[in-house]
C-alpha cells in the first residue's frame, strides 16, 4: 500500500499548482530577481572602450576568462558591472569550509548550530569583499595594460572599477540570499544557472546554422542530440543515487511501557563533492594558457611553448591532467565536507548504531570505508561527464556550448529547484487535508 506522501505526490497536478498562491509568488519573485541579474550583465564599466576590449577578449576566450564569462552570463565579455559574478563568494565559501577543518575556533563555531552558522556566514561575506577587491584591482590594472581599452587610465579609473565590480558582486550575493529566503531554490546556484543557460538559445541556433550550411552533417547533429539526452539522463540518475546505511536505535522504556527500537538510514551520495572538482580542475588547467595569452608568446622558450600546446583542449596531456585533477579534488573536497568521525559521534550520542558495527571508532572507520568506495564511483562519473564533451569536440569538431562542468551545474540546479517546488506543493496539500479534517482546532463552520 502506498504511503500518504506517495499518494500526495501522485495527485500533484496543474490544479494543485494553481491553488498554491504562496508558491506562485515565490516563483514570480525568483524570475524577477533573475531578470534584474540579466539586466545588470549589460551595464558596462565606465571608462572602457567596448570595441578594443572585445578585440582583446577574443584572444582569451579559450582561457580562464572564457570559463568565468560562462559563469557570469557573458558579463566578462561585455566587461559589465557583474563581470566578477558570484565567483568571489563561492571562492570565499570554499576557503572558509577548508579553514573550518584546520582552525579550531571555526570548527567550534560550526558545531554551535544556527548562531555559529551566522558568524561563519559573516566571515564569508568579509572574505568575499577581500577577494573581490583583489580581483577587481587586478582586472583594472590588466585593462590599463591593454592597447586602447581604457580611455583615461589612472587611479580614478582603478578606484571606480574596484567599487563597481565589488559592488556588483555584493549585490549579486544579496540577491542570491533574497531568492533563497523569499523565492524558490538556492539563490546562488540559480544565478550561476541563469548565466549558463542565457546563451544556450544562440548556441543551439549557431549549431543548426552550421548544419544548414553543410559544415556539420544532419546525422552528426542528431547523434549529438541523442548523446546529450543520454548524458543528462545519466547525470540525473547518478545525482539522485545514494548508498543508504541502516541505522538502528535500541528499545526504550517510558514509564511501564516498552517501545520498539526505531530504524533509519544514513544516506551517502555517490557524488558528495558536487561540481567543485571540475571547477577547480578547469581553473588550474586554463590558468597557464591565460597567463601566456596576456604575455608575449614569441618570447617564451621552446619548452614552454610545447607545454602550452600540449595543454590545449582535446590534447591527450590536457585530458589526462584534467581527469587526475578531478579525481584528486573529488576525494579532497569529500574529505572536507563530510567527517565520518563526527557522524559516528552523533550516532553514538543519540543511541544509534550500524548493525554488526561497534559504535564509536569502528563506526567511523566503516563509514569512511563505504564513503571511499562510493567516492571512487563518483570521481569516475565526474571524469566521464567532463571528458566526453572534450573528446567529442576533438573528434567531430562539434562546437559544444555546455561542457561537462556547466552541464552538471544546470542539471543539479534543475533537480534541486524541482524538488523544492514539489515540496511546496506537497506541504500545501497537507494543509488542505488538515483543514478538511479540522485538526487545527478552529471553530467549525456554521
Amino acid at each position: 500500500m502506498a504511503s500518504a506522501a506517495e499518494q500526495l505526490a501522485s495527485n500533484l497536478n496543474f490544479g494543485a499548482f494553481a491553488k498554491a498562491e504562496d508558491l506562485k509568488k515565490r516563483i514570480w519573485f525568483t524570475l524577477g530577481a533573475l531578470l534584474v541579474y540579466r539586466l545588470g550583465t549589460y551595464i558596462p564599466l565606465p571608462g572602457i572602450n567596448p570595441d578594443a576590449f572585445a578585440q582583446a577578449f577574443e584572444g582569451q576566450a579559450g582561457g580562464i576568462l572564457g570559463l568565468f564569462n560562462m559563469f557570469s552570463g557573458g558579463a566578462v565579455e561585455r566587461m559589465a558591472i557583474f563581470a566578477l559574478g558570484i565567483m568571489p563568494y563561492i571562492s570565499a565559501s570554499i576557503i572558509i569550509q577548508l579553514m573550518t577543518s584546520v582552525v579550531p575556533t571555526l570548527e567550534q563555531l560550526k558545531k554551535e548550530g544556527e548562531q555559529g552558522r551566522k558568524i561563519i556566514n559573516q566571515y564569508t561575506r568579509y572574505g568575499t569583499v577581500l577577494l573581490g577587491t583583489v580581483q577587481a584591482y587586478g582586472i583594472a590594472v590588466g585593462l590599463e595594460s591593454g592597447n586602447g581599452i581604457v580611455t583615461d587610465p589612472g587611479w580614478f579609473f582603478r578606484i571606480a572599477t574596484v567599487i563597481s565590480l565589488v559592488g556588483g558582486t555584493m549585490f549579486l550575493m544579496w540577491l542570491g540570499e533574497q531568492i533563497t529566503a523569499r523565492g524558490i531554490g538556492n539563490g546562488i546556484s540559480l544565478i550561476i544557472f541563469a548565466g549558463i543557460v542565457a546563451a544556450l538559445p544562440s548556441a543551439v541556433a549557431g549549431t543548426l546554422e552550421l548544419g544548414r550550411t553543410g559544415a556539420l552533417s544532419t546525422g552528426l547533429i542528431i547523434a549529438v542530440i541523442v548523446v546529450a539526452i543520454a548524458v543528462i539522463a545519466f547525470i540525473v540518475f547518478i545525482e539522485r543515487a545514494q548508498r543508504q546505511l541502516l541505522i538502528q536505535y535500541p528499545k526504550r522504556q517510558v514509564g511501564s511501557r516498552m517501545f520498539q527500537g526505531d530504524t533509519s538510514h544514513l544516506p551517502l551520495k555517490l557524488n558528495t563533492a558536487g561540481v567543485i572538482p571540475p571547477i577547480f580542475a578547469s581553473s588550474l588547467l586554463l590558468l597557464p594558457a591565460t597567463i601566456a595569452g596576456f604575455s608575449n608568446t614569441q618570447n617564451l622558450p621552446g619548452w614552454a611553448s610545447t607545454v602550452l600546446a600540449s595543454l590545449g583542449h582535446g590534447q591527450p596531456a590536457y585530458m589526462a591532467l584534467y581527469a587526475l585533477m578531478i579525481g584528486f579534488f573529488a576525494f579532497f573536497y569529500t574529505a572536507i565536507v563530510f567527517n565520518p568521525k563526527d557522524t559516528a559521534d552523533n550516532l553514538k550520542r543519540h543511541g544509534g548504531f550500524i548493525p554488526g558495527i561497534r559504535p564509536g571508532e569502528r563506526t567511523a572507520e566503516y563509514i569512511d570505508f563505504v564513503l571511499t568506495r562510493i567516492t571512487v564511483i563518483g570521481a569516475m562519473y565526474l571524469i566521464f561527464v567532463c571528458l566526453l564533451p572534450e573528446f567529442l569536440i576533438a573528434q567531430t569538431g562539434v562546437p559544444f556550448y555546455l561542457g561537462g562542468t556547466s552541464l552538471l551545474i544546470v542539471v543539479s540546479v534543475t533537480l534541486d529547484t524541482v524538488a523544492q517546488i514539489q515540496g511546496h506543493l506537497i506541504a500545501q496539500q497537507y494543509e488542505g487535508l488538515i483543514k478538511k479534517s479540522k485538526l487545527r482546532g478552529g471553530k467549525k463552520g456554521r
